[in-house]
């Protein structure tokens, strides 16, 4: 313990006995955590003396303040001023009292005495300096009003010395202690050489950062949710929306009225702390059981923007698993769970109440034919963004069977901007999330549904087969936090005057900066992306012909790997497995993705039996990563020698795709310099030679064979270029529609995966066909004639020449025999 200074007097000694007594006493109960972790994060000096600022006085939050600093070698809010400076007896300040023993309130506003004590102090000494830090302490963490649990948890309402009692009592093991950015006592002072002045100064900044630290862990001041539910229905848009649901369906307005009140309740959240508090208590458990670790990067970053935001969480997805580690992971971290947009199909009995009570707000699919529905959904969203209400949701649409990002839909996105350019209360803030798993709880049906099976629809029984799972070891999860878009930023920049816009009109530089928004999303999500040892593992494997290595061999491959990362990064901050090449084998093993099998000449790695499709998920995840050091490999797969004018040539003619298929970072000028820094990272590693001309090793040679197996990793996707433009030449220009040219692609690629042994269905993934005929189309290499026909130059059939570097013959002459077979495909609806 800390010894007593000795300049206290007799009362402010048994005055802190007393208080160090009753501190014993109620940590006997209680436990905090203490955010930032590690504390020092927030910014304080552990050398200068610290006085702490309380938004009002509560000896419960003083006392777990005080057991925080001690435990985390902070000074102590207990005990003067440190380095021999007395000021008032103790080290904390409230900007506000309140009065009244049972029924408390708030006394008249005015300046705390000991901030008037340390500047007059501070003005009369000029070499005195302190930090001010702001702290909120918080007992249990509820952002509504409407529970008999929740009531005795921190809301907006000023509590009670009964209700913080009871507080204590049932919440104590759910305390947080925040410590916000210090304020430099010196340098205010020296700026604001009038007393008054530099504590009204002082005290507004205080405030203003403990009421942001509040509302991003509790959440903003909810009203009664019916309340929220009848300002829906009141809204303009709606009752005008219900006038023409009564014209036009020639019902009463009284009926019309009730059609309201049920998409309503159909849509709204029903936030309920108590069931969050449960859900936390289970998923830890849940986790415990499930994963190794979870591992969260960036977050800090983050933290630095949120305060004083709206926060759209926009994460990739993977799993359904998503959105429950999302939500757990932000309230462990001090953050309110967000609203997550979830699909109607989740609405399903007893899960749909849960899901709605931990804040899932429900939508359904398409609701352009049912313009009541789209005026409550939208209405209700534009409330809660108002209210500054964190919101999440994922804009594929869907979970990624194949394990790449899908091209995202803008329909949520186009909502929230609309909301906001309404109300433009909170500035709103986008935060891309890559989400990475090292096993997949749906890997089996993702397989089925990929290799030609129907999806299935959820239900019940899907959830309760989630403790099936329990008894496998899934390695860890990787969240991982990208870099943040601001909203107010685009806006500007698209249209400087938008605040004076009606946007009922949708101006027309609406959409594109809706689809810009959406491209940058996906492309910070890749440019945060995590790289674990599974990850690793699939991309070497994959790239063999029988998914099998000599460990020595994968050894060397993991290492050139690991090498390209770090030497070439696509960003700062992708992360990499810490893991060495040794160490990764023997945690893919564990994992028992890969097997060892020992021979006399060497043992050998190969992929356990059913992995390999899956396999092929977990290397889509970061194959974004590798596409340029694997595209320059790709090139010496039939040559041992290219000019990098030829080279550059190719990269130009086939980088827009990439860039469109993998939400790669680069324009075109900065795409250059990267395919520079590869190049210049694989002659490092031996790869490859010469400056004019570069050549790889002679055939036969350990260099050669890593080069080769790394040029595989791109192949499969533009095998399927080939397929798509193959088709298109044989069958004529003017010939196919699109969903025709899509469906004989599918085919095709789907013979040759047959005859060529490609274990991988995602391969002829009609996903991957219409994304990459849409870009064609884009680029204006594909036109549409007056029947829906699809048109096209010559410039196509040049293609057959480019294919011959990536290719062998027998490959190509294949493709071209079968893209040739008259195949009479189905009558397909024009997407």
């Amino acid at each position: 313990m800390k010894t007593f200074p000795k300049q206290l007097s007799i009362g402010q000694r048994l005055r802190l006995y007393w208080q160090l007594l009753l501190r014993a006493v109620l940590h006997l109960w209680v436990r905090s955590k203490v955010l930032p972790d590690p504390v020092v994060d927030a910014g304080l000096k552990l050398d200068m003396p610290t006085c702490y600022i309380l938004d009002s006085y509560s000896l419960s939050s003083l006392l777990i303040l005080d057991k925080a600093c001690e435990k985390h070698g902070l000074s102590r809010p207990l005990f003067p001023l440190e380095n021999g400076q007395r000021v008032g007896g103790r080290s904390w300040a409230a900007l506000r009292q309140l009065k009244g023993f049972l029924l408390r309130r708030y006394t008249k506003r005015r300046s705390s005495d000991m901030l008037k004590m340390l500047i007059q102090y501070a003005l009369e000494n000029p070499e005195f300096g302190a930090q001010l830090v702001p702290v909120t302490v918080l007992i249990g963490r509820a952002p509504d009003k409407e529970e008999s649990i929740t009531m005795f948890s921190e809301s907006w309402e000023i509590a009670s010395r009964l209700r913080r009692l009871f507080s204590t009592l049932i919440n104590g093991r759910d305390t947080f202690v925040y410590y916000g950015t210090p304020i430099s006592l010196r340098s205010l002072v020296d700026e604001k050489a009038d007393a008054g002045i530099a504590v009204r100064k002082i005290s507004r900044l205080a405030r203003t950062r403990i009421r942001k630290t509040r509302e991003a862990a509790i959440g903003p001041d909810l009203s009664h949710r019916r309340t929220l539910l009848n300002k829906v229905l009141d809204s303009e848009r709606v009752k005008a929306a219900i006038a023409i649901k009564v014209k036009k369906a020639k019902i009463s307005p009284e009926k019309a009225r009730a059609l309201a009140e049920k998409n309503i309740h159909e849509i709204a959240a029903n936030y309920s702390y108590s069931m969050v508090k449960i859900g936390s208590l289970i998923l830890t458990w849940f986790w415990n059981k499930l994963y190794k670790g979870v591992e969260l990067r960036h977050f800090k970053k983050f933290e630095e923007i949120a305060h004083d935001k709206a926060i759209i969480y926009v994460p990739c997805h993977r799993s359904h698993i998503d959105y429950l580690l999302m939500s757990y992971l932000l309230y462990h971290h001090g953050h309110v769970p967000p609203h997550i947009a979830a699909g109607i199909n989740l609405n399903m009995p007893g899960v749909g109440q849960f899901l709605r009570r931990g804040g899932a707000f429900y939508m359904r699919r398409s609701f352009r034919t049912n313009p009541l529905y789209a005026a409550v959904f939208d209405e209700y969203l534009s409330l809660i963004l108002s209210q500054g209400v964190s919101i999440e949701y994922f804009i594929e649409g869907t979970r990624s069977r194949t394990g790449r990002l899908l091209p995202p839909k803008a329909g949520m996105l186009q909502m929230t901007v609309k909301a906001y350019m309404r109300v433009p209360t909170k500035p709103i803030v986008f935060q891309p999330v890559y989400i990475g798993y090292e096993q997949l709880v749906e890997g089996k049906s993702y397989i089925s549904e990929l290799s030609g099976e129907e999806k299935k629809s959820e239900s019940l029984l899907d959830f309760l087969s989630l403790f099936k799972v329990l008894r496998r070891n899934y390695g860890k999860a990787h969240v991982n936090f990208g870099e943040p878009i601001l909203l107010d930023d685009l806006l500007e920049k698209a249209a400087p005057g938008w605040r004076k816009e009606t946007i009922e009109e949708k101006p027309k530089w609406l959409n594109p900066l809706i689809d810009n928004l959406a491209n940058t999303i996906m492309t910070n999500i890749n440019r945060t992306a995590d790289v674990n040892p599974i990850n690793l593992l699939a991309i070497c494997l994959l790239a063999s012909t029988k998914h099998t290595l000599a460990e020595d061999q994968l050894e060397e491959l993991l290492t050139l790997y690991l090498s390209t990362l770090k030497g070439a990064p696509l960003s700062s901050r992708v992360t990499i497995t810490e893991l060495s090449p040794v160490e990764i084998i023997g945690y893919g093993i564990e994992l028992g993705v890969i097997e060892k099998r020992e021979h006399t000449l060497g043992d050998i790695i190969t992929v356990s039996a059913n992995a390999g499709v899956l396999l092929t998920y977990f290397r889509n995840n970061v194959s974004h990563l590798f596409v340029l050091p694997s595209f320059v490999a790709s090139c010496f797969q039939i040559q041992s020698e290219i000019s990098s004018a030829r080279l550059q040539g190719l990269f130009h003619a086939i980088y827009p795709y990439l860039r469109s298929e993998l939400f790669l970072p680069w324009d075109r000028d900065t795409a250059d310099q990267a395919l520079l820094d590869n190049i210049e990272v694989l002659k490092s590693l031996k790869l490859i030679t010469g400056t004019r001309t570069l050549k790889r090793a002679r055939g036969g040679s350990e260099t050669a064979a890593s080069l080769n197996l790394m040029g595989r990793g791109m192949l499969q996707t533009f095998q399927r270029y080939f397929i798509t433009i193959a088709v298109l030449v044989k069958n004529g220009s003017g010939v196919l529609s699109r969903g025709e040219l899509e469906k004989l692609c599918t085919l095709t690629a789907q013979r040759i995966s047959m005859l060529h042994e490609f274990d991988a269905p995602e391969f002829y993934d009609k996903t991957l066909f219409r994304q990459f005929i849409g870009n064609l189309t884009k680029a204006g290499v594909l036109q549409r004639n007056s029947e829906g026909k699809l048109t096209f130059d010559e410039v196509l059939e040049s293609v057959t020449h480019d294919a011959k570097l990536f290719m062998t013959k027998e490959l190509r002459h294949g493709i071209i025999q079968i893209a040739s077979e008259k195949i009479n495909p189905p009558k397909t609806e024009e997407p």
